[in-house]
């Protein structure tokens, strides 16, 4: 304390400091409580059509839903069976796909249309409590609410699973659920990342690749927080599992052109007549059911981003 102050003086002065620091930890603690309040605001269904089936599947294909989600073991006639349980390792810990099937107890089956909106955009559970973004929801959260009502129709009509979720193995800090939160207001984004003046053909494409079919998601590296790189767009990336490497897809390394890229993403041919395998094997399966267009679409766009090297 500054010379010359009295012993009363001393006290209010540091009666005042931690006065000070108290309201300043408090002020940060609310700041921190209000990132990270789960947004359980359901999306604006203004004007979208009661959910048509057809339309959802379409939907289900592109977003890749059973590749996830049916259980590891599940043969071919089962990849409707979406009882969970496939297992995705990250640097942060395991995470486990989830039952949703329309099981009511097991699955999604009590879960209402908003509820199922909140957690695809927003990647919010019925509960309030967030969920990881191994679930790519940053992606999904540029669905349009069409497209949302109609995945929800179809989802209804698919086989019931009674297996339980599993449980995620991530340990301490990770494990906090509420700082994703944090998070989400670092890297989650309703914007596009290509933007500017582009073809109906290219709008389409970046909907399917940015948003829909989340290519971004596994073809884009990632920081030290997990959120994409976006200086690096599809440039390739670390295969989580740590065997190999995902492979660049912009111009730079990807000099397919557009009809090859067409072919490649409905036959899972290359143009060396080499063949897609691994899990981009089942990403062309689901390519393979969209309209013509769609695939079409897609190579468009992935001709118009920037070429990374």
């Amino acid at each position: 304390m500054p010379q010359g102050l009295s012993r009363s003086q001393e006290l209010i002065a540091s009666m005042r400091l931690f006065t000070g620091l108290v309201l300043a930890v408090c002020a940060a603690g609310l700041v921190f409580w209000g990132i990270t309040t789960p947004d359980r605001t359901p999306p604006d269904f203004a004007g979208t059509s009661a959910g048509d089936v057809e339309a959802g599947a379409l939907v289900f294909a592109a977003g890749g839903c059973a590749s996830c989600h049916k259980a590891p073991d599940a043969s071919a006639e089962n990849k409707l069976v979406l009882a969970g349980g496939h297992a995705f390792p990250s640097d942060f810990g395991t995470f486990y796909a989830p039952n949703i099937s329309p099981d009511p107890q097991a699955g999604i089956g009590q879960w209402t249309q908003d509820e199922f909106a909140v957690a695809l955009t927003k990647g919010v559970s019925p509960e309030g409590a967030h969920y990881y973004p191994a679930f790519p929801y940053a992606a999904y959260s540029k669905m349009t609410a069409q497209d949302v009502v109609d995945l929800f129709a179809y989802m209804k009509t698919l086989p019931t699973a009674q297996t339980p979720s599993r449980d995620h193995d991530v340990g301490f800090p990770f494990s906090i659920r509420r700082t994703l939160g944090v998070w989400k207001h670092l890297f989650v984004s309703d914007d596009y990342h290509i933007t500017g003046t582009l073809s109906p053909e290219v709008e389409r494409g970046r909907y399917l690749t940015e948003a829909l079919a989340h290519c971004t998601e596994c073809h884009t590296e990632r920081n030290a927080l997990g959120g994409l790189n976006t200086g690096r767009w599809l440039a390739g990336a670390p295969n989580p599992s740590g065997k190999g490497r995902i492979p660049n897809i912009t111009p730079s390394d990807l000099d397919w052109s557009e009809a090859d890229l067409i072919a490649y993403f409905t036959s899972g041919f290359t143009p060396d007549y080499d063949s897609a395998g691994g899990e981009m094997a089942e990403v062309i399966e689901n390519l393979a059911l969209l309209p013509a267009e769609d695939r079409a679409a897609l190579a468009a766009y992935l001709q118009a981003v920037p070429a990374i090297p």
